[in-house]
């Protein structure tokens, strides 16, 4: 099975503190992303949350929606998930890492996937279109923090 992976970095003008706040409270992610519609927590344990996210209609008008559980480790400033409802994929995980770099938070994301033999689209389709997403939403999330930020700091 043909494996893919992305990995997309930005730094964010903002203390750590508040970026690690902001990314990690998924509740709110439909607030950060634009692609989420919801957030919903479905456990919490220990440093781990299993949510359920469904995204806005796409072109088309499908709705898609999956589960996933992520484990924080704000020791290491490290994220890692997984879906658990895995979807058009065979398997996805997630790395987030934090670090605080000149001119703020470096936050890097880091996917490894396949896709099913019957999804809709190959692994190399998915990786473009990933990789594309994930810039486009970090570029958003780098703007939505810096500017609670600010706010905050006022």
């Amino acid at each position: 099975m043909e494996s893919g992976v992305t990995e997309q970095a930005i730094v964010i003008d903002a203390p750590y503190r508040e970026v690690w706040e902001q990314t990690n409270d998924v509740p709110a992610w439909p607030e950060l992303f634009s692609e989420y519609a919801s957030a919903e927590i479905l456990e919490h344990s220990g440093d781990t949350v299993t949510f359920r996210l469904t995204m806005h209609p796409d072109e088309n008008g499908a709705v898609w929606s999956w589960v996933s559980a992520r484990t924080v480790d704000a020791a290491t400033g490290t994220v890692r998930a997984r879906r658990v409802e895995t979807g058009p994929f065979a398997f996805m995980t997630l790395l987030w890492t934090y670090r605080e770099v000149p001119g703020g938070v470096e936050l890097r994301w880091r996917q490894e996937f396949a896709m099913k033999p019957d999804a809709p689209l190959d692994t190399p389709a998915m990786t473009a279109r990933i990789s594309a997403n994930s810039t486009f939403q970090l570029e958003l999330i780098r703007g939505r923090v810096e500017e609670r930020a600010r706010r905050r700091a006022a």
